[in-house]
């Protein structure tokens, strides 16, 4: 079996290769190292866009905007995914944001998930019939049960949860109850064994 370390910088390297800066390709080795991490098909979908990309364009999203529409070409997943996350603070207060012909959208997914964290929100990215909760770059919960190659999202979007408990106050105040089992009700005879308590003086 692969290390994480080796998936990541062959990633990394083959990202390099295929003609992107070294500072794209190690987001890349980043990316890819999370996608397998979870048990997505990171490399699959990786090397089928690698090879594709060589016979097909895909066009480079710069700037993200609520509704994104293809012009000719399906949209990079590798630009547009680092042009989502470098934009992300602005792109918050959009609520939902849209993608029209997302290539390989499963090499953007890192990039949402990362995005999650700087944001400290949920994220919910919706790939046509697919969906997966973004948990502040720290897990992914999904409904894809087959892992394998994903090459186009007709439609790709990006929802930014609110923040809020998943119980209610009653139910809060209900087990805060509970904890003060433990709590300890100050007797006299731990007053005097308290610090700075005791009648002598050894001073």
């Amino acid at each position: 079996m692969k290390s994480l370390s080796e998936i990541e910088t062959t990633s990394k390297r083959a990202s390099k290769a295929v003609g992107y800066s070294w500072g794209v390709s190690e987001e890349v080795g980043k990316n890819i190292r999370m996608l397998e991490m979870f048990g997505l098909p990171g490399i699959k979908n990786l090397i089928e866009y690698y090879n594709i990309k060589k016979e097909k364009k895909f066009e480079n999203l710069k700037l993200v905007n609520k509704e994104n529409k293809i012009k000719t070409y399906q949209f990079c997943p590798i630009i547009s995914g680092m042009s989502f996350l470098d934009q992300i603070r602005s792109l918050e207060s959009l609520g939902e944001i849209k993608f029209e012909k997302l290539g390989y959208p499963l090499l953007f997914l890192p990039f949402v998930s990362r995005a999650s964290e700087i944001i400290g929100k949920r994220l919910m990215f919706k790939l046509d019939e697919n969906q997966f909760l973004l948990n502040f770059n720290i897990s992914i919960f999904s409904n894809l049960l087959k892992k394998d190659i994903i090459d186009i999202a007709n439609l790709a979007s990006i929802s930014f949860l609110e923040n809020s408990d998943s119980f209610s106050e009653k139910e809060w105040n209900q087990l805060y109850k509970i904890s003060e089992e433990t709590f300890v009700k100050e007797s006299e005879s731990l007053k005097k064994g308290a610090a700075g308590a005791g009648l002598t003086d050894n001073d």
